[in-house]
């Protein structure tokens, strides 16, 4: 089943991710189920961009100028060399989502319990939306 899957940070104009086709198993029955698939799917994307990152990059003039224009010019290398421990990965989510630190909608509805049962359908809209913490002191 494919579905959209928006992810955005608050404070931002530009999305993170922009609306982008996402396979979904028939499975994904609850919200936390749903949250451990974007998991996987994002740390195997990780995983692809290390193994298929080239032995020496470089940047065109056209490239530099394009990147510059929004405020960052890198490679878009993976420093990290670090592989993800993906169980380690799904339970640092499920952590986020209960302390609040971003939220998920499904079609315009805020969805808030990580066991109850979801509905999907094909072309339904998913929007993760991350909230960004305040510089400073919480007191």
């Amino acid at each position: 089943m494919n579905v959209w899957v928006t992810v955005k940070s608050l404070g931002k104009r530009k999305p993170a991710l922009a609306k982008q086709a996402t396979e979904l198993p028939e499975t994904t029955g609850t919200l936390r189920e749903l949250i451990k698939h974007m998991v996987h799917v994002q740390v195997n994307a990780l995983q692809e961009k290390k193994n298929n990152a080239a032995l020496l990059t470089y940047l065109m003039p056209e490239e530099i100028q394009r990147k510059g224009s929004t405020g960052k010019v890198g490679f878009g290398e993976v420093y990290n060399e670090e592989i993800q421990d993906l169980e380690h990965a799904v339970q640092t989510a499920m952590i986020a989502y209960e302390d609040g630190l971003y939220k998920v909608f499904l079609n315009d509805e805020e969805l808030s319990e990580l066991d109850a049962p979801l509905e999907l359908e094909e072309d339904d809209e998913l929007v993760f939306i991350r909230f960004t913490m305040l510089a400073g002191r919480l007191w």
